[in-house]
């Protein structure tokens, strides 16, 4: 059974290859979804997927790549349009 989780990641995570390594993480653990940057400052992302390959790409979240300075990960549950079946793991514009 799939779950599909809603993520806002905080710090210094623009700028930084935060979005291309989040995405290669996703697809190496299995996971659909997206990612894109947000004008506050923050990377939004959608992740579905096994429960242990989402808790896995979460746990690198709070990490992300080297050059990045995670400070915090929201994490909730997906609602709305948001909750669906994703195919891929796609970069989303800016919002």
């Amino acid at each position: 059974m799939a779950v599909t989780c809603h993520l806002r990641i905080a710090g210094r995570v623009q700028g930084v290859g935060y979005r291309d390594a989040l995405r290669t993480e996703a697809l190496a653990n299995g996971i659909a979804g997206w990612v894109r940057n947000r004008r506050d400052g923050t990377v939004e992302a959608v992740l579905q997927g096994a429960p242990p390959a989402v808790d896995a790409v979460i746990a690198w979240a709070r990490r992300g790549p080297p050059a990045a300075r995670v400070n915090g990960v929201d994490v909730r549950a997906a609602q709305g349009a948001l909750d669906r079946p994703y195919s891929g793991f796609e970069f989303l514009p800016t919002v």
